[in-house]
C-alpha cells in the first residue's frame, strides 16, 4: 500500500507480468481516498492471517486476525475524504454497471472459478463452475446469453508461440455496436484498437459496415512479446509484432467461418416467426382462436388474418364463418415439383428440394423436417463472390473484352481513385483506362459476371474504393472489390428460375462456405422446422 511499490513483484521484472495485480500506485491511491482493508493468509496449514487498514491515506499497524486462506480486499466509503472527487462520480446505476462489466470479464477469462456479485443486498449474478466445461462455453452462455452459445463457432489457432482460442458467433447473429466483443490477452481483459481492427477485417466479407459480430477471444502471447503497462488501467496492450497478431486473429476467425459452411444462426428463424405473429385477437362471427396460441393478437379488420411483414393465405377456416383472402401483390404462378418425385431424396440435402418460386425472388424448398425459404439474389451473390475469390487465388480470373469500350463519366477524384487501383482491378478481369477529362473507358469485364451494367458497377467500385482508405492490405482491398462485383453479377430478384436452376442453386449453397449469409451480412435463407410451423397454426 506504499507509494512507488513496484518492488512488490517477486523478481522486479516489469517485462514478465503473469498476474492481474494492481499497478504500483493503485493500492496507495485507493487507500488515500477510502477506507481500505486487506486481509490475507497463506495456504500453509499453520499460517496466521493478518490485516492492514488504510484510512484516507493513514496507514495503521498490521494486526493478526482469524481468516480463511486467500486474500480479501475491501474498499468502503470511497472518496469520503475527498468530496470534490465524489462530485464527478457517475450515478449509482452507471457505476454498478461498470463493476458488473469488470466482474463478468474476469469470470469469462477464469471459468474454473466461481464469481458472485451483490448490489444493494440483491444478488446480481452467481456464476458457478460448470464441471467438465473445458472450453468455457457454458460460462459464456451464462453471461452473453443462450442465443450466443447456440450460434457460436469455436475458434482455435496457434502460430509461432502465440495462440488464440474462444468462440465467435455466426455472422447472421450480430449487433449494432461492439459492446459484445470480449478480448483477453494472457488472461487480462483488454480493449485494443489493433484487435478490434483485425476482427472487422475477418468479418468484412460477411457483415454490413454498421454491424458488429459477437465473440469472446483469448489471445496467449509470450510475455516478452507484449507490453501490458502502456495504460494506467492495463486495458490496452502493445505487441512487439502487431502484424503477426493481426494475421493470427484474422486467419483463426476465417477458419471458423469456413468450417461453419452454409450454417445460419437460429435467430433468423426466431425473427421470422415473430414477424409472422397475427396482430389481432378478435374474429368476426362465432369462431374464435385459442388465446394461448395467439398472445399478441390486438384487433381485427374484416375477417382476414393480417400479418406484420408478410401476407399468407391460411388453410380453410371453419364453415361457421367466411375467411376471405386479403389481396396480395401480383406474383407469377409458382412452379411446383411433384410431391412424389423419386429423383429427389430430401433426407440427403440439408437445404431440401426446391418446390416453388414466389414473386420471382424467393425459392421455397422442403426439407426432411420443415421448409427453407431462400433469397435467390443474396444466395447467388455469395456463390459468385466465393468463385471469384477462388479464381483470384489461383490467378485464373477470366475477362471478356468488349466489342465497343463503354465510356463512364465520373468526377475527377473518383477517376483518380479508380486509376490508382487499375492494376488490382485488372486482376479481376476489369480493365479500365483514362478517357479524356471526366471519364474512363471500360475495355473488359470479368467473364464470371456475364452481362453487367458497367455504368453502375464502375460507380459503385469508385465509391467503395474511396471508403477503403489506406489502412487495408492489398488482399483486403481486392476482397472488397470482389464483393461489389459479385453483387452485380448475381441472379437478380425478379428473375423467374426453372426448377433445375433452383435445385442447382441449393446444391451449390450446401457445398460453398459462408453461403448462410450474403456479402452484406444478411441471411440467404430462413429455415422453419415443422414444429415451428405447427405452432403458427395452433397445432402445438
Amino acid at each position: 500500500v506504499e507509494r512507488h511499490a513496484t518492488s512488490k513483484l517477486p523478481d522486479e521484472d516489469l517485462f514478465h507480468i503473469s498476474s492481474l495485480g494492481f499497478r504500483g500506485e493503485a493500492l496507495a491511491s485507493i487507500g488515500a481516498v477510502s477506507r481500505l482493508t486487506i486481509t490475507s493468509r497463506l495456504h500453509e496449514k499453520n499460517a496466521d492471517g493478518h490485516m492492514i487498514l488504510v484510512e484516507g491515506g493513514m496507514l495503521h499497524d498490521i494486526e493478526p486476525v482469524s481468516c480463511q486462506s486467500g486474500t480479501k480486499i475491501e474498499v468502503r466509503d470511497l472518496f469520503y475524504a475527498t468530496p470534490a472527487r465524489l462530485k464527478f462520480m457517475k450515478t449509482p446505476p452507471t457505476e454498478a454497471r461498470h463493476v458488473r462489466d469488470s466482474m463478468e470479464r474476469l469470470a469469462m477469462s477464469y471459468h474454473d472459478i466461481g464469481f458472485s456479485l451483490t448490489h444493494n443486498d440483491k444478488k446480481v449474478f452467481d456464476l458457478t463452475v460448470h464441471k467438465g466445461d473445458d472450453n468455457g462455453l457454458k460460462r459464456l452462455s451464462d453471461i452473453m446469453g443462450k442465443e450466443f452459445a447456440d450460434n457460436a463457432m469455436q475458434v482455435s489457432l496457434e502460430n509461432e508461440g502465440a495462440s488464440i482460442r474462444g468462440f465467435a458467433a455466426l455472422p447472421t447473429l450480430n449487433r449494432s455496436t461492439a459492446q459484445y466483443q470480449y478480448l483477453f490477452v494472457n488472461g487480462r481483459p483488454v480493449k485494443d484498437k489493433l484487435l478490434n481492427g483485425a476482427i472487422r477485417a475477418a468479418y468484412a466479407d460477411f457483415l454490413a459496415r454498421d454491424r458488429n459480430p459477437m465473440l469472446c477471444l483469448f489471445l496467449d502471447v509470450p510475455f516478452d512479446l507484449v507490453d501490458v503497462n502502456v495504460h494506467p488501467a492495463k486495458s490496452e496492450v502493445r505487441f512487439r509484432d502487431p502484424r503477426e497478431i493481426r494475421s493470427l486473429i484474422i486467419k483463426a476467425l476465417r477458419n471458423a467461418l469456413t468450417d461453419a459452411k452454409h450454417r445460419a444462426s437460429t435467430t433468423v428463424a426466431d425473427q421470422t416467426l415473430e414477424s409472422m405473429q397475427p396482430e389481432t385477437d378478435k374474429l368476426e362471427g362465432n369462431y374464435t382462436q385459442p388465446k394461448d396460441n395467439y398472445k399478441n393478437l390486438k384487433g381485427m379488420e374484416g375477417s382476414a388474418y393480417r400479418y406484420s411483414r408478410s401476407t399468407f393465405s391460411s388453410r380453410p377456416a371453419p364453415s361457421t364463418i367466411a375467411m376471405p383472402i386479403m389481396p396480395s401483390a401480383k406474383a407469377s404462378e409458382p412452379e411446383v415439383i411433384p410431391a412424389n418425385n423419386d429423383d429427389i431424396q430430401i433426407n440427403e440435402y440439408p437445404l431440401g428440394a426446391a418446390c416453388a418460386q414466389l414473386h420471382n425472388t424467393y425459392i421455397v424448398a422442403q426439407t426432411a423436417d420443415g421448409i427453407v425459404i431462400i433469397d435467390q439474389h443474396a444466395a447467388h451473390e455469395r456463390l459468385v463472390y466465393e468463385r471469384m475469390k477462388k479464381e483470384l487465388q489461383n490467378n485464373a480470373v477470366k475477362s471478356q473484352g468488349m466489342l465497343i469500350p463503354e465510356i463512364v463519366e465520373l468526377d475527377e477524384p473518383a477517376i483518380e481513385c479508380l486509376l490508382k487501383h487499375a492494376k488490382e482491378l485488372s486482376e479481376f478481369g476489369l480493365d479500365i483506362d483514362a478517357f479524356g477529362a471526366g471519364a474512363v473507358s471500360v475495355q473488359a469485364t470479368p467473364a464470371l459476371l456475364g452481362e453487367v451494367n458497367c455504368q453502375k458497377l464502375v460507380h459503385d467500385l469508385a465509391d467503395d474504393i474511396a471508403d477503403f482508405g489506406e489502412i487495408l492490405s492489398l488482399k483486403e482491398k481486392l476482397e472488397a472489390v470482389c464483393s461489389t462485383m459479385a453483387c452485380h453479377g448475381s441472379v437478380r430478384a425478379g428473375r423467374k428460375m426453372k426448377t433445375d436452376e433452383m435445385s442447382a442453386l441449393l446444391r451449390e449453397m450446401e457445398a460453398t462456405p459462408h453461403s448462410g449469409q450474403c456479402n452484406h451480412g444478411r441471411p440467404t435463407y430462413v429455415e422453419l422446422k415443422l414444429n415451428d410451423i405447427e405452432k403458427l397454426f395452433g397445432r402445438r
